[in-house]
């Protein structure tokens, strides 16, 4: 009677043993970012001369003094980029009111210059919400900064005015010093911002 009781408790033990390191692991697993790519140190953007969507010359120092999202893409892309905007506007309309502070600031960043002038970005980006930034400019100090982030791009054949842009669909983490600090790859989803983006800004 007693070795019975003694297995039992030994069951017992091993049973809320691998009750609390479940426990642990979930609690230690929910703190951790599930999706976003972090990189190992943060990296120095490249140097640029772009323009923002109040046609007002901008470089790297745009970047300091908020966490920035940011996405290149272009206004006459048909479905990517009103989707990965549409995501990253949802996104912080729930941060928002679950009273996460700081949010950080949605950018899209044009590969399609030709097209896109300050005035069509202002209103692209507008149509997002308030509080986002719309960059573009000539395409030498473009490359400057898509090359330091690893974003692709390249224009397709087509109409003088009818063509397509192919690009990296990648949404990339700037922290408020100006670094290159985490992504986000493709599919996005709302949840996954929701969940990793206040961990982000905490580390």
């Amino acid at each position: 009677m007693k070795t019975n009781n003694l297995i039992f408790a030994f069951v017992i033990g091993i049973a809320l043993a691998a009750g609390f390191w479940a426990a642990m692991n979930l609690r230690y697993s929910s703190m951790q970012a599930t999706t976003a790519t972090v990189l190992p140190a943060a990296v120095e953007l490249p140097a640029f001369s772009l323009v923002d969507h109040h046609a007002q010359m901008i470089g790297n120092n745009v970047f300091v003094g908020q966490w920035d999202l940011v996405f290149f893409g272009f206004t006459h892309c048909p479905d990517i980029c009103p989707l990965t905007m549409q995501v990253l506007s949802a996104a912080m309309g729930q941060l928002a009111a679950s009273g996460q502070s700081p949010l950080p600031r949605i950018v899209l960043v044009s590969v399609d210059p030709e097209r896109d002038t300050p005035e069509k970005m202002a209103q692209y980006v507008d149509a997002f919400g308030s509080g986002n930034l719309g960059i573009t400019g000539n395409l030498e100090e473009l490359r400057k900064l898509t090359s330091g982030l690893g974003i692709y791009f390249a224009k397709q054949e087509g109409g003088e005015e009818n063509y397509s842009v192919d690009h990296s669909a990648a949404v990339i983490v700037i922290d408020p010093n100006g670094k290159f600090h985490s992504l986000f790859s493709a599919p996005h989803v709302i949840e996954n911002f929701v969940h990793d983006l206040p961990l982000l800004v905490k580390s």
